[in-house]
This record gives structure tokens, C-alpha cells and sequence, in this order.
């Protein structure tokens, strides 16, 4: 399922698409942007023309990712609104600064920063982790998270508890692919389902019980078997599309052994 090429796509077209995506009707869409569901009608249909400002209010309440805002845009006639910078760009500076006060702060605990498709961005010294006995290819840019998470050779043979943690991501993936409208997501989503596991019934799983709070990550690393749970942030009231995708997940300890092997030894005295 790949992008549609912008000069093929019209704005009603897109604009139904968002809509029927975040499931809204017309007479919703137009309580929300104060205008007549006639108006969106016709907008849709193309008997009307949207204003460069209706275009972002519209984007605004349907939640469109900023990429998706500014195909919107063009497709109205209008110029793209939103920049896109490498992350290496020297105005981006303040961007890295934070993201390395992050990664480093969350010392010695995995953490790493993702695009909009699961791809490596950045990552602590602890990450290092995930990438032991990974196959070379698998280690070939651009690194993507959720393929090195899922993969029998990977994180994938290492997972005590893969029938969830498996469930948990892919689902993930599936959500995502369906709310962003990114073909890369749904590709990757049928690619890891497709994954096989000899020897493991991916149809077991364990059942929540009264004392669980989350799926942790069980993985064997070394003679240990670490468990660990994440959580993700994101930059607040983003206006440039690199950021707006990024993600930074960070990887916490889930019992006190687990914390306790992620210490350093002590030096010698």
C-alpha cells in the first residue's frame, strides 16, 4: 500500500479519507470547524474550494499528522506550511541537545529515540543491549525497532513471554498504521506478523492477573532473564514534521534484580 503521488490527489479526496480514517461524519466535522455539513459536502466533492485557513482548521480537528497537513495543503493549491529538517541540521541543535540530556539521564537504562516508522534515531550506551548477537543485516541503516523487537534472530528468539509482548506490538503497529495512513507502518505490521517462532505456540498467552499492571519485556540476556517495561514521550506542540515524529521510549526495571544487573561493577579499590 504506498503513498498516493500528490498531484494525483485532490483535496476531497483527502479530506474524506481523514474523516472516514477518524471515523467523524460530516455533520460532526462541520459542528467542529463551525461551518454547514453542506460545506463539507461540497468541499469533498469538490464544489467548493477551501481556504488556506479552513484547510488547517479542518487538519486541526481531524488530527492529521503534520506530513499529512501539508499534502492537504498542496492538494488545496496552497504552499506546504509545516518544515521538514534532517536531524542533523544545525537548526536542530536545541532538538539533539534534548534528546541527549534525555538518553544520557536515563543512564544506565535503555533508552532510545525512533521515527515516525520505528526506525533508530538515537540511543543510550545501554541499548546496547538489544543489539547483542544480532545478525549484521539486521544492523544495516536504517535500524528499525520493531524489527529487531520481533525477529526470531533478534529480540524475538530472546522474549520469555513473546506470545505477549508479540500480540502487544503488533496490535501497536496495526493501530498506528490505521490512524497515520502510513503505508511503511502497514507493510512492516504484515511483514512481523508474518515472522515464525519454531518450536513456540504464539496462540499461549499468559492471562492478566489482579496483581498485573502491564506487559513487561521478559528477555534472556546472558544467565539472566530481565524484565523490563516501557513508556513513550513525545515533543509537546510540535511544528516541524522530523520532530512531530519523533519518540523517545524509555526502558525501566521491572523487579530489583532486573535493576540490579543494570548497574555498574564497582572499580576496584
Amino acid at each position: 500500500m504506498g503513498a498516493v503521488a500528490v498531484q494525483d490527489e485532490t483535496f476531497g479526496d483527502l479530506l474524506r479519507t481523514w474523516r472516514q480514517r477518524r471515523r467523524v461524519s460530516q455533520l460532526d466535522l462541520a459542528i467542529e470547524a463551525d461551518v454547514s455539513a453542506r460545506h463539507i459536502s461540497f468541499l469533498e466533492t469538490g464544489r467548493a474550494r477551501p481556504s488556506r485557513e479552513m484547510v488547517m482548521k479542518l487538519s486541526e480537528e481531524l488530527g492529521v499528522p503534520l506530513r499529512h497537513r501539508n499534502r492537504l495543503l498542496m492538494a488545496a493549491g496552497f504552499a506546504p506550511v509545516f518544515p521538514e529538517r534532517a536531524v542533523r541540521a544545525p537548526e536542530m541543535q536545541v532538538v539533539r541537545e534534548a534528546l541527549d540530556k534525555i538518553l544520557a539521564g536515563h543512564e544506565p537504562y535503555p533508552a532510545l529515540v525512533v521515527d515516525a516508522v520505528w526506525n533508530l534515531v538515537a540511543a543510550n550506551s545501554a541499548a546496547a543491549m538489544f543489539m547483542d548477537g544480532v545478525p549484521a543485516e539486521l544492523l544495516e541503516e536504517p535500524i528499525n525497532v520493531m524489527r529487531l523487537s520481533l525477529h526470531p534472530d533478534a529480540m524475538g528468539g530472546r522474549l520469555v513471554n513473546l506470545p505477549e509482548v508479540r500480540a502487544h506490538l503488533l496490535y501497536q503497529l496495526r493501530r498506528q498504521a490505521e490512524a497515520s495512513g502510513d503505508g511503511q507502518l502497514a507493510e512492516l505490521h504484515d511483514e512481523l506478523a508474518a515472522y515464525t517462532y519454531p518450536g513456540v505456540d504464539l496462540n499461549v498467552a499468559h492471562v492478566p492477573g489482579p496483581a498485573d499492571i502491564l506487559v513487561p519485556l521478559r528477555v534472556r540476556h546472558g544467565d539472566r532473564i530481565l524484565s523490563m517495561f516501557t513508556t513513550i514521550a513525545t515533543f509537546g506542540t510540535p511544528v516541524d514534521v522530523t520532530v512531530s515524529e519523533l519518540a523517545i521510549e524509555t526502558f525501566w526495571p521491572n523487579d530489583e534484580e532486573t535493576a540490579a544487573a543494570f548497574q555498574p561493577s564497582p572499580r576496584p579499590s
